[in-house]
């Protein structure tokens, strides 16, 4: 790969002879591999391991060669701008993500459920299928498929942790803004301090978010299989979840680079990049706050 020395610093980089893009191609074949056969029962869901482990260093090891890589001066403004494309894309297509499990929510609160309920312009669905079913929200199906005695279930409070978890992301938006304006302006110590706590808070919001899940689980009776509530709730928190404890995780990176100096006032897209994120992170959990909570 070529030094500083070597690059032509008005030109656009282009890394040589860089292994990483084949090793991750072969890293989601991997992935790929193990989740066909943890599906088909082939092998035990171990079989996932392999792939996670490669892909859990691939991050490291392609993300530690574009750290050094600018900390050598290879990037100019137009990599800048292209990293800044590609983040805009990724948030992007993470929107048409959480807009795919919304709209399943949507359809079946709002069309499906009515209609096995006999509501609407489809009264024979009712009666051909469930006539005894009623299209009353939160359902857990026609087989009352809830864990207890009589199949039924209990849902979750937004007055309990998920407001304690609102407020908890929302201040993290805060502290990370606060830290944005901080590096700007070049105070090291309210950067570092308030960063800490952004992600902090982040990883606080995971730990209240598994005993929200446990209590779920064990007293109210809500699980992943208890019917269209069920799975529609737990598939839109775990995987916000999910791009919280991600976002936790890239806050901190971020945190112990500027412990070790880097970004400028000037140039800092990697804090940004992450910030971004973060706030995204914050908007989706409005949205699930409101309509999955609340109504």
């Amino acid at each position: 790969m070529s030094d500083a020395h070597a690059h032509d610093a008005g030109s656009y980089y282009i890394p040589h002879q860089s292994p990483w893009p084949v090793f991750g191609s072969i890293t989601l074949f991997t992935l790929l591999l193990g989740a066909v056969a943890t599906l088909n029962d082939w092998f035990s869901v171990w079989s996932l391991l392999p792939g996670f482990a490669m892909l859990l260093l691939l991050f490291f090891l392609w993300f530690g060669t574009v750290i050094r890589e600018n900390q050598q001066g290879l990037y100019n403004l137009a990599v800048d701008r292209s990293f800044r494309m590609g983040m805009m894309w990724f948030i992007f297509s993470e929107v048409m993500f959480f807009a795919a499990f919304f709209g399943a929510l949507l359809y079946a609160r709002q069309f499906s459920v009515p209609w096995l309920g006999g509501e609407g312009t489809k009264p024979f669905t009712h009666l051909l299928l469930w006539d005894a079913f009623k299209g009353s929200w939160p359902s857990n199906g026609p087989a009352a498929l809830g864990p207890h005695a009589d199949g039924s279930f209990e849902t979750i409070s937004a007055l309990g942790l998920p407001a304690v978890n609102t407020a908890i992301l929302l201040s993290s938006s805060v502290t990370v803004t606060i830290a944005h304006h901080a590096l700007i302006a070049g105070n090291r110590g309210v950067l570092k301090f308030f960063l800490a706590l952004t992600f902090l808070l982040g990883f606080t919001f995971v730990y209240l978010q598994a005993h929200e899940y446990h209590e779920a689980y064990t007293e109210l009776g809500l699980t992943l299989g208890t019917g269209i509530y069920g799975s529609t709730f737990f598939m839109l928190t775990g995987f916000h979840g999910l791009h919280v404890t991600i976002g936790a995780i890239m806050l901190t990176v971020i945190w112990l680079r500027v412990m070790k100096g880097h970004f400028t006032p000037q140039r800092h897209f990697a804090f940004e990049a992450v910030a971004w994120y973060w706030h995204f992170v914050d908007v989706v959990w409005l949205g699930l706050y409101v309509f999955v909570y609340w109504l």
